[in-house]
Parts: C-alpha cells; structure tokens; sequence
C-alpha cells in the first residue's frame, strides 16, 4: 500500500514538472512570433536578426528540455 502511494507521488510530480514544457512551446511561439513581426515591419534588418531569433528558440527550447529530464528523474529515480 506504502509503494502506491509512493509512486503514485512520482506520477503527480513528473506530470507538474511536465508542465514547463507547454511553457516552452509557449516561448518558442513567442520569440518567433516577435522575429516574424519584426521583419514585416522591417525586412532589410531581418536578416541581421536570425541569429538572436535561433539563440532566443535554443534558450526557450533548453528550459523545455530540463523540465523533460525533471520529469524523468522523478520517475524512474529510486
């Protein structure tokens, strides 16, 4: 009966900490969403900003993938 609830506790957590990967989806579309309206308004500069576009996608994407191996760690860790 102790090890249910114990590992019913895992699942709980790991499906919270499952939550900060919508959170990046949510900034992916966000920092793309900025670069496309950006370069609308401006497409001469578009093409100097790709760079900070992809650095803002790998910044949102990393926090989208710890919060993944939260999740795992929570688990399958003993």
């Amino acid at each position: 009966m102790e090890g249910d609830i114990a590992q019913m506790g895992q699942f709980i957590g790991a499906g919270l900490a499952s939550v900060g990967m919508g959170g990046a989806a949510v900034g992916v579309g966000n920092v793309a969403g900025s670069y496309l309206s950006g370069a609308l308004r401006n497409p001469s500069a578009a093409a100097s900003q790709t760079a900070t576009l992809f650095i803002g996608i790998a910044f949102a994407e990393a926090l989208g993938i710890f919060s993944f191996l939260v999740a795992l760690l929570l688990m399958f860790a003993v």
